[in-house]
């Protein structure tokens, strides 16, 4: 079992070493996923999370989560084969967590919001403007 750290993370980035670690085998649970950030300009960032989630019919979907740990676990299941068996049973092995709810200590992944030359949002204020 591994635990991340998603405090000032890069979204993308985190969820593609999440999803390598998952069909590796690994259990992973993620804290703190309010905290990751996405990078680009947040006006046009809000604009295409909107999108996602007018799109469709609200009684059959495609269904489009509004929380940060339902995001960040959305973002890892598009980089998952999640229609075969192996993909399936790798995402039953992740967990996300909004915050730290069993004070749990979690590793840094590669790239962070101050190695970052661009603008960013958080996870959290995205969620606030959807």
């Amino acid at each position: 079992m591994i635990v991340i750290d998603a405090t000032n993370q890069v979204l993308g980035r985190l969820c593609s070493e999440v999803a390598k670690r998952l069909l590796k085998g690994e259990k992973v649970i993620v804290i703190n996923a309010e905290k990751s950030v996405i990078s680009g300009d947040p006006k046009v960032v809000i604009e295409r999370y909107r999108e996602k989630r007018q799109r469709g019919n609200p009684h059959h979907g495609p269904f489009y989560p509004r929380t940060p740990a339902g995001i960040l676990k959305r973002c890892v299941r598009g980089m998952l084969p999640r229609k075969k068996p192996k993909g399936r049973e790798a995402l039953k092995r992740l967990r996300v967590y909004a915050g730290n709810p069993e004070n749990l200590e979690g590793i840094k992944i590669t790239k962070t919001k101050d190695e970052l030359l661009c603008k960013y949002i958080t996870l959290e204020d995205l969620c606030k403007q959807i």
